[in-house]
């Protein structure tokens, strides 16, 4: 698979997503800017220019008509994205640390750090679909997260007990994740699932499996209903990303050296590989080399056939894979084969 570099940010990468029908990414960095792509190619098709910070966060609608997101300069914005035009502009008391859209992008939450006396929340916006302009630009609902307790890294809506977009996930950077009530911000499920700080978590298309990436040099497959963990993979290495196959058994993990301490190693040293695992029984069966620093970021497209990564390197690699892999079929384990049986 011989990559394609996608070369227009100048500062590390910090989140990369492909459109709901595959055919565009949208990429965000520490330099300001939300860049647009196009999937096939890598080229790229513009820019949304606006935050005066570093964008950590964004997410495009279903429908690829509107692009929200977070960055440090205390703002989440709203972006037309066939015109990038801002639409609106949702003030925060902190930093915006992540940004989701509902299924029928109708709602935003988000959620943004402490910043002086001012307390960490987790924030529920209101989308008006017919004109998104009008908008509103305060909280339909704001949930405090008290001083003193662990911040949000990670915010995404999911369905709980039958109804759709019912709950808020949200990780923390203590390894906590919990279920919040979307209505009153009570906690519906706790569990302590990393023992260090979650950098990424993703959904699969129904959003029944969750997947998280740790500093604790794991990440792990967990049931949404109940958090309970269905299974570990273990590395040798923070893990800042992962995501699963949409159409294999497999899940994608990309991490690597602090980044603190990139410059003393070498790229071999560091570990900035993208690994794949088999999903279920947690084997890893292959690498793909090429960042010079820790990988941020892992997105693959929903038909299943490319993926990109964005690394410390201010680098995006979008890898097309090759028809051996297309056409793989995982491998049965041998403990569950069924026995042998002569025909009669």
């Amino acid at each position: 698979m011989r990559p394609i570099l996608l070369k227009g940010h100048e500062r590390s990468i910090t989140c990369v997503k492909f459109s709901a029908d595959g055919d565009l990414i949208f990429t965000a960095a520490k330099d300001l800017v939300p860049t647009l792509w196009y999937a096939d190619s890598g080229e790229r098709m513009g820019t949304y220019n606006g935050h005066l910070g570093a964008v950590w966060d964004l997410d495009p609608s279903w429908d690829v008509r509107l692009l929200v997101t977070g960055a440090a300069d205390q703002s989440a914005k709203l972006w037309d994205i066939e015109t990038g035009e801002e639409l609106q502009d949702y003030h925060h008391p902190g930093p915006v640390r992540s940004v989701c859209f509902d299924d029928a992008a109708q709602r935003i939450v988000t959620c943004s750090d402490k910043f002086s006396e001012k307390p960490a929340v987790i924030s529920i916006f209101e989308v008006n679909t017919e004109d998104p302009r009008k908008s509103r630009n305060t909280p339909l609902q704001q949930f405090e997260i008290p001083n003193g307790t662990p911040k949000a890294t990670r915010v995404a809506f999911v369905h709980y007990d039958g109804k759709l977009d019912s709950a808020i996930l949200v990780a923390y950077e203590d390894g906590n994740v919990a279920l919040l009530d979307c209505d009153t911000g009570d906690v519906i499920i706790e569990e302590m699932l990393h023992e260090a700080q979650i950098n990424r978590l993703s959904l699969n298309k129904d959003k029944t499996l969750l997947f998280t990436a740790s500093a604790d040099c794991k990440a792990k497959m967990i049931d949404v209903a109940n958090l309970e963990v269905l299974h570990t993979y273990s590395t040798d290495r923070p893990v800042n990303a992962i995501v699963p196959h949409p159409s294999k058994d497999h899940v994608l993990l990309g991490g690597g050296q602090e980044a603190m301490s990139v410059t003393t190693t070498s790229g071999r040293v560091g570990k900035f590989e993208c690994r794949f695992f088999e999903m279920i029984h947690g084997e890893e069966f292959a690498r793909v080399k090429g960042h010079f620093g820790p990988i941020n970021v892992i997105a693959i497209n929903p038909n299943g056939r490319s993926y990109a990564s964005g690394a410390e390197d201010g680098y995006i690699r979008l890898h097309h894979f090759d028809q051996d892999y297309i056409e793989m079929q995982d491998p049965v384990p041998e403990d569950i084969k069924p026995p042998y049986q002569e025909e009669a």
